[in-house]
């Protein structure tokens, strides 16, 4: 199990980053592509962006807090509210597109404690 859990956490580490730069661009960018997901709407894919985010960030750093990581996304998708607001770049900024954020933060941490267990159960046995 060793082997599995650590093979997954340098994986989720390596995805994190063009994850983020990706998510980061497609939120500031004055008129993003269009994505298959465009017809569920904008929370959602708000909500699947943070939700991939935080497994990414929670299985790619297990020894990271919880509350640190969640608390630093959540950081991240105020930011881009933030950033949105920019007239120039021609979005909308929207405070439900944060709350949208902080909840799928606060559902990918069971995917994650579950994967922590696993992982710190590798280094027991």
């Amino acid at each position: 199990m060793d082997r599995w859990t650590d093979t997954i956490s340098s994986l989720a580490r390596l995805l994190f980053w063009p994850a983020l730069a990706f998510a980061l661009v497609m939120a500031v960018l004055p008129k993003p592509p269009e994505l298959p997901t465009d017809d569920l709407g904008d929370k959602f894919q708000h909500m699947m962006a943070f939700f991939t985010l935080t497994v990414l960030a929670g299985a790619g750093w297990p020894r990271l807090s919880l509350w640190r990581a969640a608390l630093l996304l959540s950081l991240v998708g105020a930011g881009i509210e933030v950033v949105q607001a920019i007239p120039v770049l021609h979005r909308d900024s929207d405070w439900r597109d944060w709350v949208a954020d902080s909840a799928a933060i606060a559902a990918a941490l069971v995917p994650v404690v579950l994967f922590r267990k696993a992982w710190r159960a590798s280094r027991q046995a």
